[in-house]
Parts: structure tokens; sequence; C-alpha cells
């Protein structure tokens, strides 16, 4: 009987084993994939940034053209390009960001990192490259989206009606009277006298 009772629990402890192992791949099974279609999108190698490099000593301005991984030396500054991106043609809020890292040579002639992080184009004061003499931002980031929702319509600003009041007939009898006009302030030598 109790040979019967051990082969019982080593059987039991072996199924809830195997139980335990296929709801494990059952969970891997049913994980979600990317919730955006990424087929379309520009792989981000082949995605072009412009940046701007800015010689804060002499007023001087470099654009660079940079793949995400590549570097560029102007002077003592290297400016990397780790990531880019562009908002969609369908997004309300347009956004340009590039991620960045930016090394420059001090007077002790070693090179320090000044700077690594997401800038943006339409918010450049949101990060800030801090430094004394050096400073980078985006330009533009070139990449590809699927065909996605149109883009919403930009706000009309003007109209073609006239705000000029209607003239004549018998329409014009029953409309409001023109709005009245404040008289102006009065003049300073006007205010003072007494």
């Amino acid at each position: 009987m109790r040979k019967f009772t051990v082969s019982l629990l080593i059987c039991i402890a072996l199924a809830s084993c195997n139980r335990g192992a296929d709801q494990a791949n059952q969970g891997a099974a049913k994980k979600p994939g990317p919730s955006v279609n990424q087929a379309n999108v520009t792989p981000m190698a082949q995605r072009v940034a412009i940046l701007g490099i800015l010689n804060k000593r002499n007023g001087i301005v470099q654009n660079v053209a940079l793949h995400p991984g590549q570097s560029a030396r102007w002077k003592d500054v290297i400016v990397r390009l780790r990531a880019c991106e562009a908002a969609a043609p369908w997004e309300e809020e347009k956004l340009t960001g590039a991620f960045v890292q930016v090394d420059v040579r001090e007077s002790d002639r070693r090179w320090h990192r000044a700077f690594s992080g997401w800038l943006y184009k339409e918010s450049p004061s949101l990060n800030v490259v801090e430094h004394p003499v050096y400073d980078v931002w985006p330009k533009s980031c070139e990449m590809t989206y699927p065909a996605g929702p149109p883009a919403p319509a930009a706000p009309v600003t003007s109209s073609n009606l006239s705000s000029a009041r209607k003239s004549g007939g018998a329409s014009d009898a029953g409309a409001a009277p023109p709005p009245a006009v404040a008289p102006p302030p009065p003049s300073a030598p006007d205010n003072n006298a007494t």
C-alpha cells in the first residue's frame, strides 16, 4: 500500500509539472505582437537626419546629414546620431526628434560627453545641449510611413464673406442697430487741466 501511495504522489507531481509547462507555453504563444504595422516604415538604418551644429565663439553653423549609427567631427566636437523619428502625416502634433550624443574635446585634450538624449525640432527648450561653445539641434528626419488616415484639415483662417453691413431693402428694417462706438480717452493735457 505504501508503494502505491508513493507511486501515486510521484505521478501527481509529474503531471502537475507538465501542466505548468503547458500553461507557460500557452502564455508564450498568446503574447501580443507589435500593435503598429511596421512593414512600410523606414528602417532606422535607412533614415537620414539633418543636424545643425553651432560654434558659439565664431557664429558658424555647420549642417550635417547622418544615418543612425554615424557620427561627424567638426573641430573639437563629435556628434553621434543614434536614432531619429518624425511624426506620421496623420498625427495632429508634428514632432521631429533625434537621439544625439555630443562629445567635446576640452582644454585638457580629453574627450568628455557633453550631452546624450533626445532633441526636438519643434521644442528646442525641452532638452538642451548645455555647453558654452557648441549647440546641436535637429532640422529634419527623413522617413516614410504606411498609408494611414488622412491628415487633419488645417483650420480656416480667412473667409470670403464680407463683414460689411448689407445695404438696401425691407430686410434691413428689422436689423439690429450698429454697436455704439466708445469715445476716445482724454488726452494728457485735457486730463491734467482742472
